[in-house]
């Protein structure tokens, strides 16, 4: 990222299938995805889904990051996945992009939720720190013998939301 900071970068939604195509390379060569077996081509499904909502850090005309958000369905306000490249990593791009989604879904609903595999110490470390709590194990969800750690961050009850 050399002198850049993340104030800037800019935050656009997903405009093609080649931006659609450059995440889905990077989350196939990132983990938690390779331990979860996520390849490319599931990768580019869950992008190029017209249900979930997508965002880029940009900077430039460079990826630094990008977010997938479900705000439909059971647990809205669910973030799919979420990915920072690696020469911008440390840098504050990932809590930035939780900001961005936080205030994208605070304004319709009352939760943000998540799941970080129980093998990715790291990532549940820095949700942690941004306030989000755990509030159930889905053991065997998605491999054998890992779990998912569903997370939660809350400005309030739902049947309060609102009114």
């Amino acid at each position: 990222m050399g002198k850049r900071n993340r104030d800037e970068l800019s935050i656009q939604r997903l405009e093609s299938v080649e931006q659609a195509e450059t995440c889905a390379r990077m989350m196939d060569e990132s983990e938690p995805w390779i331990t979860l077996g996520r390849g490319y081509d599931e990768s580019l499904t869950i992008l190029t889904d017209p249900l979930r909502e997508v965002y880029l850090a940009m900077d430039g005309d460079r990826v630094a990051g990008f977010v997938v958000l479900e705000m439909e369905g059971a647990f809205t306000g669910y973030v799919k996945s979420i990915f920072v490249s690696p020469p911008y990593r440390g840098r504050g791009v990932g809590a930035w992009l939780m900001l961005f989604v936080e205030r994208r879904v605070f304004r319709e609903r009352p939760n943000v939720f998540l799941c970080v595999s129980d093998f990715n110490v790291g990532a549940r470390m820095f949700y942690e720190k941004l306030g989000y709590e755990a509030v159930g194990e889905l053991r065997d969800y998605i491999v054998r013998g890992r779990s998912e750690i569903l997370l939660r961050k809350t400005v309030g009850p739902l049947a309060e939301f609102g009114s």
